[in-house]
C-alpha cells in the first residue's frame, strides 16, 4: 500500500484549492486572456478545457500525428510539434500545464522543467499531473516476471515515475516555488481493452514488445495476465494500479531565494 504523501501551502495563486480531487484545470485556474501552454497536448482535449475558461492556448506535442489530430479536432486552437526537452517560445507565458504527459518525457526530466521555466514569466504557474513512484507497480512486475519466464531480456520501460521528494527537488532547483504536491493511489478501471493487462501492455508498452519474437507475443501476454490477475482483476473487471503525482508551482523571480515547503501531511484524506 502506498502512503498518501502531500505537501501543501496556499497563497493567492492557489488559495481556492481545497483538496485533492478537483480537476486539473481547476487547479490551473486559467483566466480570460491568459496565455497558457499545454505541454504534451496529445489530441487537444485538455487544451480545449483550458480554452473554455477564456485563455489563449498553445498545445505542444512531440508527435506529428497527435498534433495533426488535435488541429483537426480543435480547429480554433493552436498546436505545434515540439520536443518538450528543448522547445522554445517567442514570448513569456502566464502558465504551463501538463496532464498525463510528463512521465513520457524520459530523456532528461530536468531539461523539460528548465524549458518550462524559460517559457514562463516571473510568477507564472507550472501545473501538472503525472505518474508518480509506484505507478503501475503490479503491472510492471507482471511484465518483468513474464519476460524472465520466457528467457527474454529486461523489458524496456518508457516511463519516468518520480517520487514526491525527487520531483519537488527538481522544481525547486530549477527556480520554482512549490505550492501544492500530492501523491496518491488512484486505481482506475481498464476500459480500453477487454483483455486486461495484456491490452494495457499493447497500448502503453509497445516499445517493450518490439523486440519480442512474433510467435511469443501472445503467450507472453497471456502470462502477464496470469501474473497480474490476483492483484488487478476484480469481478467488475480489470483495474490498473495507478499512482498519480499532482503539483502546482510558480516561477520565482530571477535571483529570488527558494521558499521552504509547507507542513507535511502523511495521511491526508483524498
Amino acid at each position: 500500500m502506498t502512503v498518501n504523501w502531500a505537501v501543501t501551502t496556499y497563497d493567492s495563486a492557489f488559495g481556492y484549492v481545497s483538496a485533492h480531487g478537483a480537476p486539473l484545470v481547476d487547479l490551473l485556474d486559467p483566466q480570460p486572456g491568459e496565455r497558457v501552454i499545454d505541454l504534451g497536448c496529445g489530441t487537444g482535449a485538455f487544451s480545449a478545457e483550458i480554452a473554455e475558461r477564456g485563455a489563449e492556448v498553445l498545445g505542444i506535442d512531440g508527435s506529428p500525428d497527435m498534433v495533426a489530430q488535435a488541429t483537426a479536432m480543435q480547429p480554433g486552437l493552436s498546436f505545434i510539434v515540439g520536443d518538450a526537452h528543448d522547445f522554445t517560445v517567442g514570448d513569456s507565458f502566464d502558465a504551463v500545464a501538463s496532464n498525463a504527459a510528463l512521465h513520457w518525457m524520459t530523456r532528461d526530466p530536468d531539461a523539460v522543467i528548465g524549458r518550462v521555466h524559460a517559457a514562463l514569466r516571473p510568477g507564472g504557474r507550472f501545473v501538472g499531473e503525472l505518474g508518480g513512484a509506484g505507478n503501475c507497480a503490479e503491472l510492471i512486475v507482471a511484465m518483468q516476471t513474464a519476460w524472465r519466464v520466457f528467457g527474454l531480456g529486461e523489458p524496456e520501460l518508457p516511463w519516468y515515475f518520480p517520487s514526491p521528494a525527487e520531483y519537488a527537488a527538481k522544481l525547486e532547483e530549477a527556480g520554482f516555488t512549490l505550492r501544492l504536491l500530492e501523491h496518491a493511489e488512484r486505481p482506475t478501471r481498464m476500459t480500453e481493452g477487454p483483455n486486461g493487462a495484456a491490452d494495457w501492455v499493447r497500448a502503453y508498452a509497445a516499445r517493450a514488445l518490439a523486440d519480442v519474437p512474433p510467435e511469443l507475443v501472445d503467450p507472453l501476454l497471456d502470462r502477464v495476465n496470469d501474473l497480474a490477475a490476483p492483484a488487478l482483476r476484480r469481478e467488475s473487471g480489470w483495474v490498473a494500479d495507478y499512482v498519480r503525482l499532482r503539483f502546482a508551482a510558480v516561477r520565482r523571480s530571477d535571483g529570488a531565494a527558494p521558499t521552504p515547503f509547507g507542513p507535511l501531511a502523511s495521511d491526508r484524506p483524498l
